[in-house]
């Protein structure tokens, strides 16, 4: 049997700090549906579904066999010279998913990172201004650009700067910042006025290219923007002429139990990037937008030589067909519901459970102390037991369970696994749970 420390260690002589976030000790071995096994046979319960990249689940058949029978057939030649048909026919289909009745295109990647690339690349290219405004606590990806529009973590740009010029980062109406007997309208009202400062000192609104938002932020804490907060940004880009840019890659394709996140607020976004569960996990990202946007740029502005890959094109396809033909959407809405009536109990059991957000099959429960302040000794030791017990789960934010399982996962599978957060929890709450070592060093 294969032993996981061994392989660890290993890899630690290879493996640069910058490329993993700590948490426990395991390697994985294979996976089947909402199941992980790591290399010595253990069992785990998935609620974290690759960081929402599986939420078709682990190796779902369809999925391996239009993998496989690509792969006989084209492995890759790249779609910056000539078509093939998968790839192209995915192009189509992906147009006609996305949301807004008006033509589109879509252009191809390879990772969330570089589809949020080009979201910058095309809002500039289309409206010939500089700015771009984005939001803290975002989460956009590493590549240079998006990790200028990220803003999760001072990591992400310490030591690496300059970081992309004329990026300009807003506060993002993150509801943890209400005030006392703040009532919703009125953050809204006080959010908006931050948003509008810097138009009235430094900022020309005729000089913004675009704005870049994700409706439910997921590395920031699993939060979406109030409704009524969302309207005023849209019709603020509309008046202004203002592209309207929504990153889906961690929210979308059914995990917020709609097939995108922006649903929620019955907006069409100009544009949108997708990745994660586009494919399965497979590396296959893409932007989808008005066609006058995609339009703007000219060769070779935006290609590489390895993205559209067939293989992942043809797992991008069997995705799709999982989705509809399971009613992966609809699975996610129902049983996020199961999953939303135990974290609300188990906030009336226990007095460290704090705000309790869930949107489909995709939540943010936080962790507080007995002052209500975020308490991430209290999350690791929980995510901690939890992964002793079975269940892979990890922290946000120092303070915040990340819950987001694969939407094929059954019934009995998240029965089981909700009772074991619930032993976790009485664990934490009779004070038997021992904190792991380096506890400190682990999370985000």
């Amino acid at each position: 049997m294969k032993n996981s420390q061994e392989i660890l260690e290993r890899e630690s002589e290879n493996i640069p700090k910058s490329s993993r976030i700590k948490y426990f000790d395991m390697v994985i071995d294979h996976g089947e549906g909402a199941l992980i096994y790591d290399v010595e046979g253990n069992e785990y319960i998935d609620f974290l579904a690759s960081a929402s990249s599986a939420n078709t689940g682990h190796c779902h058949p369809r999925i391996v066999q239009a993998i496989q029978e690509q792969a006989t057939k084209l492995i890759h030649f790249t779609p910056a010279y000539y078509a093939n048909e998968v790839t192209s026919s995915l192009l189509t289909r992906l147009a006609n998913v996305a949301p807004g009745d008006f033509p589109k295109k879509v252009a191809v990647g390879t990772s969330g990172s570089d589809a949020n690339d080009s979201m910058i690349k095309f809002s500039r290219g289309y409206t010939g201004r500089p700015y771009i405004i984005c939001f803290s606590g975002a989460y956009h990806g590493s590549t240079y650009g998006s990790i200028t529009l990220s803003g999760v973590s001072l990591n992400m740009s310490r030591k690496i700067g300059p970081l992309l010029p004329d990026i300009v980062k807003m506060p993002f109406p993150d509801t943890h910042k209400m005030r006392p007997n703040e009532t919703e309208a009125e953050f809204v009202d006080r959010m908006w006025e931050a948003f509008l400062e810097p138009f009235e000192n430094w900022l020309p609104v005729e000089e913004v290219a675009g704005v870049i938002i994700e409706g439910i932020q997921g590395d920031g804490g699993i939060i979406a923007a109030p409704k009524a907060y969302m309207e005023k940004l849209y019709a603020f880009t509309r008046e202004h002429g203002i592209v309207f840019a929504v990153d889906e890659i961690n929210q979308g394709f059914g995990r917020s139990g709609k097939m995108w996140s922006i649903d929620h607020f019955n907006i069409a976004p100009d544009l949108m990037s997708i990745g994660k569960s586009v494919a399965s996990g497979m590396p296959f990202s893409a932007l989808i937008g008005r066609t006058e946007i995609l339009d703007s740029l000219d060769t070779p502005a935006h290609v590489f030589t390895t993205s559209g890959n067939p293989v992942c094109a043809a797992a991008a396809h069997a995705t799709l067909d999982v989705i509809n033909d399971e009613k992966l959407v609809e699975r996610s809405a129902r049983l996020g519901e199961i999953a939303k009536a135990f974290f609300q109990k188990m906030q009336t059991k226990y007095n460290f459970i704090g705000d309790v957000r869930m949107y489909g099959l995709d939540g943010g429960i936080d962790i507080v102390d007995e002052d209500g302040r975020p308490d991430p000794d209290a999350t690791t030791k929980i995510i901690y037991k939890l992964f002793q017990l079975g269940v892979i789960m990890i922290s946000l934010r120092g303070n915040i369970l990340r819950f987001q399982p694969p939407l094929v996962i059954t019934d009995e599978q998240l029965s089981q696994g909700l009772a074991k957060i619930e032993k976790a929890f009485e664990a934490l709450n009779n004070n038997e749970i021992e904190s792991p070592e380096k506890a400190q060093s682990i999370g985000w």
